[in-house]
């Protein structure tokens, strides 16, 4: 997504749902930058949490300005 990585991925629950989870990583000059982002929002099905974690990847990724947590 332009000049970041963006790798989204799903988590099983014991419960049988799934959670998702996404790092941005940026590479600039000699430096570097990883986030990993978390959600506690419970999915049906992996394809749905997916879905969730690019959207949210591609949120973060967009901004001029992204919030630090």
């Amino acid at each position: 997504m332009g000049q970041y990585v963006v790798s989204p991925a799903t988590h099983p629950t014991d419960c049988g749902r799934f959670r998702a989870s996404f790092s941005v990583q940026r590479q600039r000059g000699n430096g570097s930058y990883c986030s990993v982002f978390r959600f506690d929002k419970t999915f049906a099905s992996p394809n749905a949490a997916r879905v969730f974690a690019v959207t949210q990847g591609w949120l973060q990724a967009s901004m001029p300005h992204p919030p630090v947590c």
